[in-house]
């Protein structure tokens, strides 16, 4: 599984819908609207490549509204259920 973070920056005007149509798009997992020098994070989650570069360059970026767009492909997750999962012994 590809883990993709892509900022976007959108029409002020429009920052709720651009917010709905990019959750709605297949591959999007979460929409966050976020305070700071970008309006929206998005987290995408498709199985290669090939398919971060259909839904950010094909579809995400032609959302009506999107101005911008900047996306990181994540290597590891390190949060703390992930961590929890690696190290449980399964003695629930």
């Amino acid at each position: 599984m590809i883990t993709a973070i892509v900022f976007v920056k959108a029409d002020v005007a429009r920052i709720p819908e651009v917010a709905e149509q990019i959750a709605a798009l297949d591959g999007v997992s979460e929409v966050y609207s976020v305070t700071g020098q970008i309006d929206l994070i998005t987290l995408v989650r498709v199985r290669n490549h090939d398919d971060v570069a259909s839904v950010v360059a094909d579809r995400l970026n032609k959302v009506p509204g999107v101005t911008a767009t900047e996306t990181h492909i994540a290597f590891r997750a390190y949060s703390r259920h992930d961590l929890e999962s690696a190290f449980s012994l399964g003695l629930d």
